[in-house]
């Protein structure tokens, strides 16, 4: 296996190959306002630091969310098309899951909660058991709502110390874990989700009420 991944449903760019047993090239920046631009050169350089061409890939995995609308579809689009013209599966991941997986794969032990920022004082977060297995969520709450989790992580979790106490690292998606859990899901057989946005809410650009649309005459 030759796994290319990637994630934009956070501030953070990143991507990763993972050969079916470690990454073996990674890239991770930290820029919410240029995921269009930067993806694409961002997942060159790791091809070209894993040493692989693109068509020597045989699977794409892509953060799914939750994440804002704008830059979650740079890296939905990017898998759709690349997937298209490689002839390659693309697989979702909840992008809080790969969040988790690096935490506990970092020494995280015990349940605890992922928060990410959601804007609007709100967070995007899921629970997950002394395993790793989610237990609760995705969902999206304003974070006073939350019952205080014993352990969190995450850059929503940093954001609200009175809802999360003590939170720490990771604050943002790393490709490189998302690669991984995504490779040890394939190994077990385990399914893996579509190439389709987990939103959670609507967009922040909607059509203003009481819009009339103008018709020709």
């Amino acid at each position: 296996m030759l796994l290319l991944a990637f994630d934009t449903a956070t501030p953070a760019v990143t991507a990763a190959v993972h050969d079916g047993a470690t990454v073996i090239a990674e890239s991770y920046q930290v820029d919410a306002r240029r995921h269009g631009e930067l993806l694409l050169p961002t997942i060159g350089e790791v091809l070209a630091a894993a040493g692989v061409d693109k068509r020597e890939i045989t699977a794409i995995a892509v953060g799914v969310g939750p994440g804002p609308y704008t830059g979650l579809r740079v890296g939905l689009v990017t898998a759709a098309a690349l997937g298209h013209a490689l002839g390659l599966p693309v697989h979702g991941v909840c992008t809080l899951d790969a969040i988790a997986h690096q935490a506990r794969r970092d020494g995280l032990t015990g349940p605890f909660t992922v928060a990410t920022d959601a804007r609007r004082k709100e967070v995007y977060w899921a629970s997950y058991d002394a395993d790793g297995a989610r237990t609760a969520g995705p969902s999206v709450d304003r974070p006073a709502e939350l019952a205080a989790p014993e352990r969190s992580v995450g850059a929503g979790a940093l954001l609200y110390p009175d809802t999360f106490p003590g939170a720490a690292g990771p604050e943002h998606v790393s490709a490189g874990a998302l690669a991984d859990f995504a490779a040890g899901e394939l190994a077990a057989g385990r399914e893996l989700l579509p190439n389709s946005p987990l939103y959670l809410r609507r967009p922040d650009a909607q059509v203003p009420a009481g819009y009339k649309a103008v018709l020709p005459a």
